[in-house]
């Protein structure tokens, strides 16, 4: 189940492209005149000019299922998701309708409200976009309903605009963030996608309050794109991907010279007994201590070359 809160300022538009689909089937509906599609207008239009001072009175929320849940969709079904959505949305006491349509693989219906109630007042859209994630999730946890499975599957080329670019920014942030390590990097990533980003500063200072993506024609704030894309959360994301980084370079450096010390430290052994061997002096006429000297000197040089061996080989000098 996803829902998708859309404002606007035209009743006539949004009610004639939701009852004019070929398919479409008025399922229930609250203080409007059912004649036909014009007197539905007429009223979401006399309703909302008991508040002239809101310029976007129009309220339409599509309302989309898995199609793994198709078989449970009723109309009735539908209908009481429809009205527990509203209700945990908190939108009463006003005008609204309920359409099905049937032109999609998934379930979905249109709930179209006039944000001006029945009193003349407005309905508030003050965080509704979290509300919206918060009810929706609460409906399918308490309906069994089947959980999405993310943007990521989203089948971009049969989205329309302004929604296709959005989600094709929302991939390619989201690969960009996989490896970037600063903000270049990051910027140089979406470049290369043909995404910009632009930052927003606090007024008259270089503080850093917010940003905002474009493509083409089309720009969006990030958080519009996905929760996760403020600047402050992609921001902590950058610097965790820089301080990853440098932990496995230092540990990568911690495992290099515990090998070289631990290979230094054989050697050094080997040299010390080969150093203790030449020490004991033996009876006959043939020791040399020129010749054990000379010994020991190699087996210092050996174990010099074998480290230096090492240090290229495991790129200590790239």
């Amino acid at each position: 189940m996803i829902g998708k809160i859309i404002k606007g300022r035209s009743f006539s538009g949004c009610i004639s492209y939701v009852l004019g689909k070929a398919d479409a089937k008025l399922l229930d509906s609250e203080g409007v005149l059912l004649n036909d599609t014009k007197s539905i207008i007429n009223s979401f239009y006399m309703q909302s000019l008991m508040n002239p001072a809101l310029s976007k009175s129009v309220g339409h929320i599509p309302l989309a299922y898995s199609k793994d849940d198709a078989d449970r969709m009723t109309d009735e079904f539908m209908v009481k998701l429809a009205k527990e959505y509203m209700k945990g949305m908190k939108i009463g006491n006003t005008q609204y309708i309920i359409v099905r349509h049937s032109d999609r693989e998934h379930p979905h219906c249109h709930i179209v409200f006039n944000r001006v109630d029945n009193e003349g007042k407005t309905i508030s859209d003050r965080n509704d976009h979290f509300r919206n994630e918060k009810v929706t999730k609460t409906l399918k946890e308490k309906y069994g309903l089947t959980f999405g499975e993310g943007k990521e599957k989203v089948n971009t080329q049969r989205l329309d605009e302004p929604d296709k670019t959005k989600y094709e920014i929302y991939h390619a942030v989201k690969s960009a963030l996989k490896s970037a390590r600063n903000w270049k990097q990051f910027e140089d990533r979406l470049n290369r996608e043909n995404v910009s980003l632009k930052f927003k500063y606090k007024s008259k200072t270089d503080e850093v309050q917010g940003i905002s993506f474009s493509k083409g024609d089309y720009s969006f704030k990030g958080s519009d794109i996905d929760r996760s894309f403020s600047y402050s959360k992609l921001n902590a994301a950058l610097i965790g991907n820089g301080q990853a980084v440098g932990q496995q370079a230092q540990a990568n450096d911690t495992g290099w010279n515990t090998l070289i010390e631990s290979v230094g430290s054989g050697i050094a052994d080997v040299a010390t007994g080969l150093s203790g061997l030449f020490d004991i002096q033996p009876s006959g006429s043939d020791y040399d201590p020129a010749q054990a000297e000379y010994l020991r000197q190699q087996a210092i040089k050996k174990k010099k070359k074998y480290i230096r061996y090492k240090e290229i080989k495991y790129g200590r000098y790239r």
